[in-house]
């Protein structure tokens, strides 16, 4: 189908960054706080549901960019449109933003005015024809100076709500922050999405390539990867904890000292696919295969619960008792 003169085609292209990382808090956020912090804009409301876990997310804000794509190529592909932003915050203590948009296969040879752009929020319009795969190679790779940088946008949102008055900027452990980069090309062909690539580098970098059918929102594949984001971030930092706490190399208070904040803060936030598209919760299911999210998750939980069952049996009963 061709689009009306003045009106960009269908997209073809959708690519995002997710960062996420511990609040800097001492205490986990209530629902009343977690709906404050991210309360992004003031005509629209905080959306925060309870169940299964407290899962707050912001209303949308746009960033208008006009600026090259990032290319595997080389190609010098100008853009113009909007950025999408948002934010989560989930059990008031993970903090997660999100920066992604949708492209057209083409575009003007033009500039629009902006207010075109505007009503036309998340999408980035190439100038002429958009070069897919060296696009979403670009995007996975990482921007160079000059060109469209999700992972800036995003960060930038994160220090906003990092710097808000009511945090106390101290943390119940230390943790690093991950990074997630994706993208997602359109397949009129087919009526299932599905999941081409998932890897793991170095530096708290992730990507993740994916197919969509025409008709799953960008917005619904921005959730999937922020609830796979906060997952893997799960996975690292208990895996780090662990490994730092030396197990079964040290007993005693030492022991307890490390993988306290593991129970008390992150051993019940395991909830994948609470919050994503019933479009797309079936993509867990290959994350469930291979590498085996749950499986992971669940050895780490019975190392820690059966080390410190141990550790109970093995102390005095007044050794543990709090004073």
């Amino acid at each position: 189908m061709t689009a009306a003169p003045g009106q960009p085609g269908a997209s073809v292209l959708a690519c995002g960054e997710v960062r996420t990382c511990l609040l800097p808090s001492s205490q986990a956020l209530d629902r009343r706080a977690a709906a404050q912090l991210l309360r992004l804009r003031a005509d629209e409301p905080v959306r925060v549901s309870e169940r299964p876990v407290m899962y707050a997310l912001s209303p949308e804000v746009l960033t208008g960019v006009d600026c090259r794509l990032p290319t595997s190529n080389g190609s010098k592909v100008r853009a113009v449109g909007t950025v999408t932003g948002r934010a989560a915050l989930t059990e008031g203590r993970l903090l997660q933003s999100t920066a992604y948009f949708s492209a057209p296969a083409s575009g003007p040879d033009t500039r629009r005015p902006w207010g075109q752009y505007l009503v036309r929020p998340g999408l980035v319009e190439p100038f002429g024809k958009l070069p897919q795969q060296a696009a979403a190679e670009g995007v996975l790779r990482g921007a160079d100076k000059g060109e469209l940088h999700l992972g800036m946008i995003a960060e930038g949102l994160l220090a906003q709500l990092r710097r808000h008055a009511f945090l106390d900027r101290r943390v119940p452990f230390k943790s690093s922050p991950t990074r997630l980069r994706w993208v997602a090309r359109r397949d009129p062909a087919s009526a299932r999405a599905a999941l081409v690539n998932f890897t793991v580098a170095e530096g708290g970098l992730r990507t993740m390539e994916l197919r969509l059918p025409m008709d799953v929102p960008a917005a619904a594949t921005a959730g999937l990867c922020e609830d796979l984001a906060l997952h893997d971030w799960l996975l690292t930092t208990v895996q780090h904890m662990l490994d730092n706490s030396r197990l079964g190399a040290t007993d005693g208070p030492t022991v307890v000292e490390a993988l306290h904040p593991v129970v008390v803060h992150l051993l019940h936030l395991w909830m994948p696919r609470a919050h994503v598209d019933p479009a797309l919760g079936h993509l867990w299911d290959v994350l469930e295969e291979k590498p085996g999210f749950s499986r992971q998750w669940a050895n780490l939980s019975r190392r820690i619960r059966d080390r410190l069952a141990l550790q109970a049996v093995a102390t005095p009963h007044q050794a543990l008792s709090p004073r």
